[in-house]
């Protein structure tokens, strides 16, 4: 049996309680921190005051290059895997290292997020900072100064909830040891990860090792194993075939540590897996998953979906194989300026690889804004070809329009690495208003 969904009051306070914390990022003064945003605004403005004023980003001083985030899309993408999770009885606990933006996360408690998903104690520290009380730490820590952090923090907030990984034995014992040292009074709650297989990143590579990390635990008096876990978005070689098979051996582990007592005692087990490229198939195995001796919590992690974008992510979303299911759409357009028409066949924007993503793939020239009237038109037949530091080299086909001074709207590849290319990233809506100033910490 699943385990119970937060109640409406229980969710309410959660996303109260992040909403009020992330209200006073309104207060932060808008400066030269802050790249893109208009440079004639009056001294000692705020971001909150800026985003009342409603301002085009076009025509109201935002200055090129300058990363936009679709009002319409991102509410768009934050209902459809609300939707999702809610039709196929998950608990959802968005990977918050893809915006690091408190103000998004507030978003996502709103939209019934069980918590937030994070990777290193930084995020975590962040994550605290603006109200979150329920946190998925999908990485083991070992650093001692983290987790005497983590103890002060567990101790002082009867309410907080952290989860955290475990992989290994020598990693339990720094935990243990560490978390002695701190006197810290609450237990740490951990699962075991369950590795995607030989060669991929974290996690205990077989059964017996998994059985010998919970094992180390229980010797201990600091932590508390609650469940297992792991990313199927590391298995090697990964097609659905092999991702199901993974899937099928973390849910075995859970009954099988079940069937061992080893969860003896609890409210309920965490089973927890999903990044963006295979939510369906973790949905098709949690909803597999045999009845435990108390109430599951299949927590799905997944949290590029929250931006969405024009290439990785667009060719991976399970959607494209479940379409009825619902789709996500890409919120972002890096908007830039043409500098310099050097030669016929080439053009050169004025952004870089300081402002666009491109570990996965080059951005993709979509729209250009046109300087008469605000004109827009198709970017058919300019191709980005490769990026400087502060330059995008962009190939014109023959007999394309592109003037200097026109506006060029790009789509990229990855939200992780998109977002945290910026410190401050306009809410834009359909007709160009921007009516929020989110703000990343990376």
């Amino acid at each position: 049996m699943a385990a119970p969904a937060p109640s409406p009051d229980q969710g309410n306070d959660l996303a109260h309680a992040a909403t009020a914390a992330v209200a006073r990022l309104a207060d932060e003064p808008v400066d030269h921190r802050f790249k893109g945003l208009p440079l004639d605004v009056a001294p000692g403005t705020t971001l909150g005051e800026l985003a009342a004023e409603r301002r085009s980003l076009f025509t109201g001083g935002f200055s090129t290059p300058v990363l936009a985030l679709s009002a319409e899309r991102l509410e768009h993408n934050l209902v459809a895997l609300a939707d999702y999770s809610a039709r196929h009885g998950l608990a959802f606990a968005p990977h918050g290292k893809t915006s690091m933006a408190p103000q998004l996360f507030a978003r996502q408690l709103q939209h019934g997020a069980w918590g937030i998903t994070l990777a290193v104690p930084h995020q975590v520290r962040v994550a605290r900072a603006h109200g979150i009380a329920r946190i998925f730490l999908a990485n083991e820590v070992v650093d001692a100064a983290a987790l005497r952090w983590l103890a002060a923090e567990l101790d002082a907030d009867p309410d907080f909830r952290v989860i955290c990984y475990v992989d290994s034995p020598r990693g339990v014992a720094l935990m243990d040891e560490a978390l002695r040292a701190a006197g810290a009074r609450r237990r740490l709650e951990v699962v075991v990860e369950l590795g995607a297989g030989d060669g991929a990143r974290t996690g205990a590579r077989t059964e017996a090792e998994c059985a010998a990390v919970a094992d180390a635990v229980a010797a201990t008096g600091t932590l508390r194993l609650v469940g297992v876990a792991g990313y199927e978005g590391e298995v090697p070689d990964a097609d659905l075939a092999a991702v199901r098979g993974w899937l099928r051996r973390l849910t075995d582990l859970a009954v099988a540590f079940d069937a061992e007592g080893r969860f003896a005692g609890l409210d309920e087990i965490v089973v927890s897996a999903g990044g963006s490229a295979w939510f369906d198939a973790v949905a098709e195995a949690f909803t597999a998953l045999p009845e435990l001796s108390a109430p599951a919590l299949k927590l799905l992690r997944s949290g590029a979906y929250v931006s969405h974008d024009d290439g990785h992510y667009r060719r991976l979303t399970p959607f494209n194989r479940q379409p009825d299911e619902g789709a996500l759409q890409a919120a972002f357009t890096l908007w830039t300026q043409v500098v310099s028409r050097p030669e016929p066949g080439q053009a050169f924007l004025n952004a870089g690889k300081r402002d666009a993503a491109f570990d996965l793939e080059l951005p993709e020239a979509q729209l250009v804004r046109g300087t008469g009237a605000g004109s827009v038109r198709s970017a058919a037949g300019l191709t980005v070809t490769g990026l400087n530091d502060q330059h995008a080299r962009l190939r014109v086909d023959e007999g394309v329009d592109l003037e200097v001074g026109e506006w060029v709207g790009l789509g990229m590849s990855h939200p992780c690495t998109i977002f945290d290319k910026w410190q401050v990233i306009p809410v834009v809506d359909a007709d160009g208003t921007v009516t929020e100033l989110i703000r990343t910490f990376f």
